[in-house]
């Protein structure tokens, strides 16, 4: 009887809890292989769950700056959270290296989430998030799209049968067509205007995931020359997971991260406010190579085995050709090319002319919150690489044709304190070490502190990790931040990072330092939303004559109101930059966008205006983004800027959308330069993107 009654009990105070949370016209000259890739991306694919119904990118876009969006590591980022939103994770079943996979999130985090689970029973409303400790607004709601709440309990690995007529397939197709010539178009470039991809990718549950991606950019052959067979750039990858032992396997182009990434980092990666975000939590990830990126991945296959909770051991092994610049006699190389155009024969020349080769393995051990990862790698090249020029910044890169490395990875996870960090050496004969220490003083309150000494003689090929310099090379530093909820609500979000650089950099001739402070207010309350941030940097750069540094000053402020209902949302934005230094300039823009649901269709609209003094003074426009199309896009001068974008959904299974987008400059005549310049004040394009959903075999 008694156990009965404290049954009642408790289920009832489960409830009460929970209950507590709810209150020239281009186009017409195409040719007839353009025609048929038209039509392939009219009826190639997407789920009516779209980036543009469900904006995920809203919330992501507040643990992003302006310099890690146009970092390369921001778009795979993206890259694995679209995979995740494609194929979400069981909450109510997830592991912590389950949940680890998710970059935003915390250790401590992720250890709440476990224990708000084992406390509560499983989570029965995505509105409970709000209610676990340290789980921040933006985290809570940007958590909803990659999770699914079933419960159900993990079954056998699916058999040849299941894996046929089981699973989703999502097919994706996007085609762009400009209304406007360049003059490489006209003569340079070796194929047409027009860009287009091609995107499938299958997920089974968490067990199966496989994709095939094709991709042409604007100006490479098609079907022709180097190009014959069709796209420039094709990948592919096969993922399979939680068989017996094996805890992962992938075969094809992959991406990998150890430790913080010091000596291997070629998925995804943070910047200094979503560092914040994440307390500074280091982890190993390892996911399918679907994107669209041409220059940062690993080919061959890698496989995670572990044979207890405790023990993990992953190998890894990639031989790829990659793109560089070669000297005058072809017999070293001068420069790895990751930008991935093949538009020019100067270009194609560099296609895939040098063979990269690496072999590795990681060991893991994690018990009672603690982990220690080793990692070492061999990689060779198939030229020297030997970097031209007598610039002294360019003294310690890496040199030679064979490489190594090795680091320890190391932390404790505990429910309010987290620690993390990783050192590193190789054959430079160089250390590396990054240290983070993390604290959730309150449920509302977290501070984060991170330390790191890069020695300037240090390299690694595949190193990406938080830097203020963008390299794992020539850096010592300290950063502190916190986050802080006063109010329900209302999230307060300020950092602090100092960098000194011992050794020459680019433009700087001579050992410099580097400030940078950031502060945030975001208030949500109902539908509406009000975000001010600012973000001060100081760096040191060589005056005219190379005799001393100058300070050089940049200040960049944001301030947005954004109204979110079922069918309708509105935001309005103002931006401001200064820079200062030998010269001030300073530069600002406006922005309207709107969006709307009606039934089956949604429309959106942005319209901007922008007066800049120089590039310095640059500003951002944030567009209303396409799945999978990741683009910032910068402006200087004086001008407006303008998206207009429809899309039909008339089933959970299906939607197009086509958007039009525009920049009419006011002080000038011709936009670009060299092969891209455009001889005219305004560069119009279209976009069409199609998706559909292939679910246990009906469409």
């Amino acid at each position: 009887m008694n156990r009965m009654k404290q049954s009642v009990s408790g289920s009832a105070g489960r409830l009460c809890h929970r209950l507590r949370t709810d209150h020239e016209f281009p186009l017409l000259k195409v040719s007839s292989k353009v025609a048929v890739m038209l039509w392939l991306c009219l009826w190639v694919t997407l789920p009516c769950r779209s980036q543009g119904d469900e904006p995920w990118m809203k919330y992501f876009g507040q643990l992003t700056t302006i310099d890690e969006a146009e970092d390369e590591s921001w778009e795979q980022t993206c890259e694995v959270l679209s995979e995740f939103y494609a194929h979400p994770i069981d909450l109510n079943t997830a592991t912590r290296a389950d949940l680890a996979q998710l970059p935003f999130l915390s250790n401590q985090q992720i250890s709440a989430i476990i224990n708000y689970r084992d406390q509560y029973g499983p989570v029965r409303s995505k509105n409970e998030l709000l209610l676990i400790p340290g789980m921040e607004y933006a985290q809570s709601r940007l958590l909803q799209f990659f999770i699914t709440l079933s419960g159900d309990k993990e079954k056998p690995f699916p058999n040849g049968s299941d894996l046929l007529h089981k699973g989703r397939h999502d097919l994706t197709g996007y085609f762009k067509a400009p209304f406007y010539t360049r003059d490489g178009d006209r003569s340079g470039f070796l194929g047409y205007r027009y860009k287009h991809w091609l995107r499938w990718s299958y997920g089974l549950a968490d067990r199966v995931r496989a994709g095939i991606t094709v991709s042409q950019d604007a100006g490479e052959p098609f079907f022709e020359g180097r190009n014959s067979c069709g796209y420039d750039y094709l990948t592919a990858y096969f993922d399979v997971r939680k068989i017996g032992i094996l805890r992962q396997a992938v075969v094809g182009r992959y991406r990998l991260k150890t430790g913080m990434g010091l000596i291997l980092n070629n998925d995804y990666g943070f910047g200094k406010l979503a560092t914040l975000a994440s307390l500074g939590r280091n982890s190993f990830s390892l996911h399918g190579h679907g994107s669209r990126s041409e220059g940062n991945y690993l080919q061959g296959a890698a496989v995670t085995l572990q044979p207890s909770r405790m023990f993990s051991i992953t190998a890894f092994a990639s031989w790829r050709k990659i793109d560089a610049t070669l000297s005058a006699d072809s017999s070293a190389i001068t420069t790895i090319v990751t930008s991935g155009y093949h538009r020019t024969r100067t270009e194609m020349d560099k296609k895939h002319n040098t063979s990269e080769g690496l072999v590795g393995g990681r060991f893991g051990f994690n018990a009672a919150g603690f982990h220690v990862g080793l990692t070492t790698f061999a990689a060779s090249l198939s030229r020297r690489l030997q970097p031209l020029g007598t610039q002294s910044f360019r003294r310690y890169y890496p040199r030679g044709d064979r490489f190594w490395n090795m680091s320890a990875d190391y932390g404790y996870a505990g429910s309010k304190l987290n620690f993390s960090g990783e050192t590193a050496t190789g054959d430079c004969h160089a250390w590396a070490t990054i240290n983070t220490l993390s604290l959730q003083a309150m449920s509302n309150l977290q501070f984060v502190v991170l330390q790191r000494f890069y020695s300037y003689r240090f390299y690694s090929l595949f190193s990406r990790s938080f830097s203020d310099g963008g390299r794992v090379q020539n850096e010592s530093g300290c950063y502190a931040g916190a986050i802080w909820s006063p109010l329900r609500g209302l999230t307060v979000t300020a950092y602090a990072d100092y960098a000194y650089h011992p050794w020459a950099s680019y433009r700087v001739s001579k050992a410099s330092h580097a400030t940078d402070f950031f502060l945030e207010a975001n208030l949500s309350r109902g539908a509406w939303t009000t975000d001010m941030r600012w973000r001060m940097r100081r760096r040191q750069r060589d005056n005219d004559d190379k005799t001393v540094l100058t300070s050089r000053n940049e200040q960049r402020g944001r301030l947005y109101v954004d109204y979110s209902a079922d069918a309708f949302s509105l935001r309005a934005q103002a931006d401001v930059a200064s820079c200062s230094g030998t010269s001030h300039s300073w530069g600002w823009m406006t922005s309207l966008r709107g969006a709307c649901r009606l039934r089956h269709f949604r429309l959106q609209a942005l319209a901007g205006y922008f007066h800049t003094d120089d590039y310095d003074s640059r500003v951002y426009s944030a567009d209303p983004p396409l799945l999978y199309s990741f683009y910032f896009p910068v402006f200087y001068g004086q001008g407006w800027h303008g998206v207009a974008s429809g899309s039909w959904m008339p089933s959970e299974n299906f939607s197009l959308e086509v958007r039009a987008v525009t920049t009419k400059y006011f002080d000038r005549s011709v936009i670009g330069s060299s092969y891209t310049r455009i001889q005219g004040s305004s560069a119009p394009y279209l976009e069409v993107q199609a998706r559909v959903r292939i679910h246990n075999g009906k469409l």
